[in-house]
C-alpha cells in the first residue's frame, strides 16, 4: 500500500495581514537612511519589497530575477538567475535584500553571495522565516513572522 501524500498545512495571508507583516518588518530593520538600495527577489518578493519601500521611503529599487522553486513548491538542482543587477550598482552600497519567505534559505544565500561578490553590504529581510526548514548556515537579519507551514500570499492567486 502506498503512503498517502501529505497535504501541507497552509497559512493564508490576507491583504490587511500582509500590510501588518510589512509594517512589523519595517520596524525590525531600521530606518530608510540605513540602506542605499533595496533589492527585491522575484517573484514572491516583489510585492512586499514595493510595500516596504513605500513604508520606509526607499526609492532606489533593484530586482534580482531568481528561480529555485516551481509553482508546486519543488526545487531545482541549483538557483537559477534570470538576471541580476550590474555589480557597479551594488559596489559600496548598503543593500536591503527582500523576499517573501525563507524556506531552505538557498535562494537568499545565492542572492546574498552575489551582492557580497559585487562589493555590497547586504541586510536580509523576509516576511516569513522557517528556521526548521533552513539548509544554509546564514539566517535572515529580520523577519516579520516564523512558521513551518506553506504560506499563501494574497498576490499569488491562491497558490
Amino acid at each position: 500500500m502506498d503512503d498517502p501524500v501529505e497535504t501541507p498545512v497552509k497559512d493564508h495571508v490576507s491583504w490587511p495581514e500582509l500590510d501588518d507583516l510589512v509594517a512589523r518588518l519595517a520596524e525590525r530593520i531600521g530606518g530608510a537612511g540605513e540602506y542605499d538600495v533595496l533589492l527585491a527577489v522575484t517573484r514572491g518578493g516583489l510585492v512586499p519589497a514595493g510595500m516596504l519601500a513605500y513604508r520606509m521611503g526607499i526609492r532606489e529599487i533593484l530586482v534580482a530575477a531568481v528561480e529555485y522553486y516551481d509553482d508546486e513548491g519543488e526545487t531545482r538542482e541549483e538557483v537559477l538567475f534570470h538576471h541580476f543587477p550590474d555589480p557597479a550598482l551594488l559596489r559600496g552600497q548598503r543593500v536591503l535584500v527582500v523576499d517573501e519567505v525563507w524556506e531552505t534559505g538557498s535562494t537568499m544565500a545565492a542572492v546574498v553571495a552575489r551582492v557580497r561578490d559585487a562589493g555590497g553590504d547586504p541586510t536580509i529581510a523576509v516576511l516569513h522565516y522557517k528556521p526548521g526548514r533552513s539548509l544554509v548556515p546564514e539566517r535572515p537579519h529580520a523577519w516579520a513572522a516564523m512558521t513551518e507551514n506553506w504560506v499563501v500570499y494574497p498576490y499569488k492567486a491562491g497558490r
